[in-house]
């Protein structure tokens, strides 16, 4: 895992250093004077088989640039390896934890593993913060001839450097890891095997010893054979089957939304990006963490069974999206963006047939409609570029570019004689600010409800399959999450959110960049909407679980411990699992075999 973070950080060591086209021609450090004409007129523009014949020459080195570039290979092989790295923990660790961990305590430690893993996603919506801040190049550049903010839409912040950093803290904590016993010694008082914590105590006619004698493994050829006959096994336990493909769907739901929730708060209520994750970090994800730790608590402190299980975590999904519900009346207005949003006069929004990004205010300049470089003009409408805004003339005080003589800042508020404007985007108004609070507030109180249902949920999965079938369950969970939801729900997700968006960028080669401005109505009504259909159909795939578990296993499991040994039925509290009799033949199987590879 920390080769693999630290080799996703390589590229920046190879490509070549950023470079942003806005403010260029009004730099000082330019050859170009500092008060110049945004709007270029047609008198002074040079011939147009020179401005092409150099254009298009730069189009054609950027082009050479783009097509020779394979720093994606760093990328793919580091989240490979870190795949690689990431696999034993989940399968692994928490069927070592059940199987050493007393009856009492198995749900309450397997919350706690989960509740500290939560607390890297804090640390690292935090890190991103603080690096979204730095200029991507830091280090590599002198930073007094950047003459652009956070703020801007085309700064990129040193993405690279959480990376170093995380990848260095995960070769950190990988050597403790090689002090630890091979083995765990396990109390003679909890080698019984009626009281083990693996063995279900439903299952009749397996009666196989499951002392581990000294010396003994779990042998890969042995894993080899009983492969085809475990994953048949798995694939015909309907709980398990059902339950896999509810968590699929909410996985679905979760990454989606968790994936573009920066994005979502940047556009919808105007946050940058810095503050973005920073209040994901510091707000959102804790709450999850509390939530998870919350289940454990619960069930440790209730000895809740399965079915009661069942109950909590499809109560705390249902209660979590009805509260999810809500956030469809948090939204803010789209910001006033002449010719896309509103138009040039500022008094009526336009219709998408009405978008046009020239007037008569700025039919005598030749301005690019491709170009992305917002200006505020003082009438609080954001004007696409100062060309487009109709600015005669430019100054500069520190990073600050101000326009003067605006045509266009003109027709929307003729009363002011100010016609002028700063480079970038003008703040959202109209309450935003306090919807904001109120969408942090829900999104808390529904992060930490879904959450809840977390460990019931694992508690679930660990019961309803045979103890020998643990890690190899686990492992399928795993990997149905991490493919059928972790790779195609951040894909469908942009793509449909893309189809909300007003105003793209463009590349050097001429090809589409990303999406500069989304329509705030469209893009919370698809991000939201899409994320209440999943968690709807996962509600109701876990209402398939809770029916199938009472009618097929629940019933069962009562008239079998009438039939059991008077010991074994009155014994205080144990470990349940719903595990229906299977004829399949069963490999040998003692606590911890399948950890001691």
């Amino acid at each position: 895992m920390g080769v693999g973070t630290m080799l996703i950080a390589m590229p920046q060591f190879f490509m070549e250093k950023y470079r942003y086209e806005k403010y260029e021609k009004y730099s000082p450090s330019s050859n170009i004077t500092p008060n110049i004409s945004p709007c270029h007129l047609e008198s002074s523009s040079p011939s147009p088989s020179s401005v092409m014949g150099k254009s298009q020459n730069k189009i054609n080195d950027g082009c050479e640039g783009d097509a020779s570039s394979s720093m994606w290979v760093y990328v793919f092989l580091g989240n490979l390896l870190r795949g690689l790295g990431e696999t034993p923990i989940q399968p692994l660790g928490i069927t070592y934890l059940d199987d050493f961990a007393s009856e009492d305590n198995a749900a309450f430690y397997i919350g706690c593993v989960q509740t500290v893993a939560i607390i890297g996603p804090i640390f690292g919506f935090l890190l991103g913060s603080l690096c979204a801040k730095l200029y991507v190049d830091i280090g590599f550049v002198n930073l007094d001839h950047i003459t652009i903010t956070p703020k801007d839409p085309q700064w990129v912040g040193a993405w690279w450097l959480g990376y170093l950093i995380a990848g260095l803290l995960s070769l950190l904590a990988a050597v403790p890891f090689w002090c630890l016993p091979k083995t765990l010694p396990r109390s003679q008082g909890r080698e019984d095997p009626g009281s083990s914590s693996e063995k279900s105590k439903f299952i009749i006619d397996d009666p196989v010893s499951y002392q581990m004698a000294p010396g003994e493994e779990m042998k890969i050829m042995e894993m080899a054979r009983n492969f085809l006959p475990s994953l048949k096994t798995l694939l015909r336990n309907p709980v398990f089957i059902l339950y896999l493909c509810a968590s699929t769907v909410q996985f679905n739901s979760l990454f989606g939304m968790v994936t573009y929730k920066p994005k979502y708060i940047e556009q919808q209520y105007g946050q940058s990006s810095s503050k973005a994750n920073f209040f994901i970090g510091l707000i959102n994800i804790p709450a999850v963490a509390l939530g998870i730790f919350s289940g454990g608590i619960v069930m440790k402190k209730f000895r809740l069974g399965v079915f009661e299980a069942t109950k909590l975590y499809l109560g705390s999904s249902v209660v979590g999206y009805l509260l999810f519900l809500s956030l469809f009346a948090l939204g803010c207005e789209n910001p006033g963006v002449a010719g896309l949003t509103v138009s040039y006069q500022g008094t009526k929004p336009v219709s998408y047939h009405e978008r046009a990004l020239f007037s008569d205010c700025n039919s005598r300049c030749k301005c690019s409609e491709s170009k992305w470089e917002p200006m505020c003009g003082d009438n609080g409408i954001t004007y696409v570029s100062a060309c487009l805004a109709g600015c005669q003339s430019s100054s500069q005080s520190g990073k600050n570019i101000i326009f003067s003589n605006c045509t266009c800042v003109g027709l929307a508020a003729p009363t002011s004689g100010n016609w002028s404007g700063i480079m970038g985007r003008c703040q959202k108004d109209n309450g935003c600010p306090q919807m904001f609070l109120y969408f942090l507030v829900i999104s808390v109180i529904t992060s930490y409800t879904l959450s809840l249902g977390g460990i019931p949920g694992y508690i679930l999965l660990l019961r309803c399959i045979q103890p020998q079938l643990k890690s190899f369950a686990l492992g399928i969970y795993t990997l149905a999450v991490r493919v059928l939801a972790g790779i195609p729900a951040p894909v469908y997700f942009g793509v449909l959110i893309d189809t909300s968006c007003l105003k793209w960028g463009f590349k050097k080669c001429g090809s589409r960049g990303s999406c500069r401005l989304y329509d705030s109505h469209a893009f919370r009504h698809i991000y939201l909407g899409l994320t209440t259909l999943l968690g709807t159909v996962s509600i109701f795939l876990s209402m398939a679980v809770l029916f199938v578990l009472k009618r097929k296993y629940v019933s069962k499991h009562s008239s079998f411990i009438t039939t059991r040994d008077g010991a074994v039925a009155s014994s205080s509290f144990r470990k349940e699992t719903c595990v229906s009799r299977v004829h399949a033949p069963q490999p040998k199987y003692w606590p911890g075999k399948e950890t001691r590879l």
